[in-house]
């Protein structure tokens, strides 16, 4: 399909091409100013001749790999609670419940998470340097944020939170991360290896950009996967290499399966070039055990691929026998250094207990790459001129948080173990409630932001979804949103072994809205499956 998609556009290209060389031929002869007919310069005949031409932009010709991306995320359940929103506000009384709950997507503040204050602090006192001098400020602000504003604002030329930075950061901003990936890890972090980006996505992105030559070069991607990945891979023109995440062992990640697909691919003729493997998962919400890691780093090594390791949800990790553990950390415990394996690890503000997903802040720490090629990737961050300041500030504050001694510490640590206890509570009364449901099944929560249920539908039900032209997963969440508000994805846009449904839940909603949530999903769920039952 994608090959046919690809060859009309190329087909279509080229019947362009030739149509626009004809007329420029015809445009640029010299007898067209001869014209004897003074209707070839009037106004109706201008308007006449636009009314019949086509459109300069249509999806006949924009770039078919646009058409071919997705983003389930924000896809078309969002757009009608979107719309749904809207009629609420004219007509509060149109539907069955006073507000949209959206359990779609990772965005802890806009469903009521608090910031940090000590990152808000340093972030106000950066973003407006004059009231540091100012003696009412001593009295609000900690001493600490203060100080750690005039280190920060020292590290930047002219103390501009305004102007463009280096390209892959400030400096010293830089220094703070590679020291806090040190503290993490136990191993030395180089800043010149960290480019700070707009969230982890540009990062994401990036990435794919260096290492997608054409359709035939694969990334080996989860099943199921955030579909930033799949949308990547789509948009810079390569092939998505699916290897299925297993849900009997808790959606265990198994070498076995990755070398099956890398195999049946090289088969194919494609050239796979990297694995994606995102810990703690999103969406299924497992934390990789340490020897399954080591397991994957030596599968990279030996196949000659670059590891691509999302970890934005490393702080969300909430079962005690578990724990994260960076790739570049086990990579370097099991002796392989630079020259043994390319390593690109991402993280987000965004994510966390920190949620401070409008601040675009993240970053890439980029290892086992040659200096050739990392000019490239310095090359590629130059067009983007530089990621703003305000992220750039909060990637280093959450790399280097209040310390035990420090003023905030004690604010700090009661806020960030406040919302990783109840994000934890929240995961599980969601889980419960989901294993209560007729037909549904879920996983352990470990880590993440999300719940991924499977669902069993009844026949009927399935059928009535093929009549509406959905895929039965989403049209049970497109029924749940219509009967209760609340917004959950489709599990058929992540991606799931065929003939399986599921949906993703976020475990954002505040706490004492959870009841509300599975209350409402409860009732739903009973009268929905006796709708369709046998």
């Amino acid at each position: 399909m994608r090959r046919f998609v690809i060859g009309s556009a190329r087909n279509l290209i080229e019947s362009s091409r030739q149509k626009y060389q004809f007329e420029r031929s015809i445009l640029s002869s010299p007898y067209r100013f001869l014209s004897s007919s003074p209707a070839a310069d009037s106004p109706s005949s201008s308007s006449s001749s636009s009314s019949t031409m086509a459109h300069p932009v249509s999806l006949n010709t924009i770039n078919p790999k646009v058409i071919e991306c997705e983003y389930a995320v924000r896809g078309e359940i969002v757009t009608l609670a979107q719309k749904l929103q809207e009629e609420m506000q004219t007509k509060p009384d149109a539907h069955p419940f006073e507000e949209i709950l959206y359990c779609n997507i990772g965005n802890p503040q806009s469903l009521g998470q608090q910031p940090i204050t000590f990152f808000r602090e340093v972030l106000a006192l950066c973003d407006h340097p004059a009231i540091l001098d100012k003696s009412e400020t001593q009295g609000l602000f900690s001493a600490d944020s203060i100080e750690r504003a005039w280190q920060i604002l020292d590290q930047i030329p002219g103390r501009a939170t305004g102007a463009y930075s280096h390209s892959q950061g400030i400096k010293g901003l830089r220094d703070t991360i590679a020291a806090g990936i040190e503290a993490r890890d136990g191993f030395p972090a180089d800043p010149n290896d960290i480019f700070l980006t707009d969230g982890a996505s540009p990062a994401v992105h990036m990435m794919m950009q260096l290492l997608i030559r054409s359709e035939k070069d694969g990334i080996l991607c989860p099943i199921p996967q955030y579909p930033l990945y799949s949308a990547s891979i789509a948009l810079h023109g390569g092939t998505l290499v699916p290897y299925y995440l297993d849900e009997a062992t808790g959606w265990g990640l198994e070498v076995s399966e990755l070398k099956k697909q890398l195999e049946t691919s090289r088969s194919k003729g494609i050239t796979v070039r990297a694995l994606v493997v995102i810990n703690p998962g999103n969406p299924t919400g497992q934390v990789l055990a340490e020897e399954n890691q080591k397991a994957i780093v030596e599968f990279c090594k030996q196949e000659g691929l670059v590891l691509l390791a999302d970890e934005v949800y490393q702080e969300n990790v909430y079962v005690p026998e578990k724990k994260f553990h960076s790739f570049k950390k086990v990579s370097r415990s099991m002796g392989y250094g630079e020259k043994d394996i390319a390593l690109v690890s991402f993280q987000s503000v965004s994510k966390g207990y920190y949620g401070e997903c409008g601040k675009r802040g993240g970053y890439m720490e980029v290892t086992g790459f040659g200096a050739d090629v990392r000019e490239q990737i310095y090359k590629v961050a130059s067009v983007n001129l530089c990621s703003n300041i305000s992220g750039q500030i909060l990637a280093s504050l959450v790399m280097g948080p209040p310390k035990v001694g420090d003023e905030s510490y004690e604010s700090y640590s009661a806020e960030r173990d406040g919302i990783l206890s109840s994000l934890a509570r929240r995961a599980k009364t969601l889980e419960d409630a989901f294993n209560k449901l007729e037909g549904v099944t879920c996983n352990k929560a470990e880590g993440a932001m999300y719940l991924f249920p499977r669902i069993d539908l009844p026949e009927k039900a399935i059928k009535a979804a093929e009549a509406a032209k959905k895929a039965p997963d989403a049209y049970y969440c497109q029924r749940l949103l219509a009967a209760t508000g609340i917004v959950f994805v489709p599990g058929s846009g992540f991606g799931q072994v065929p003939g399986t449904w599921h949906f993703r839940c976020t475990i954002l909603p505040q706490e004492e809205k959870i009841p509300a949530i599975v209350t409402r999903l409860t009732d739903f769920h009973k009268s929905f499956m006796d709708e369709f039952r046998g």
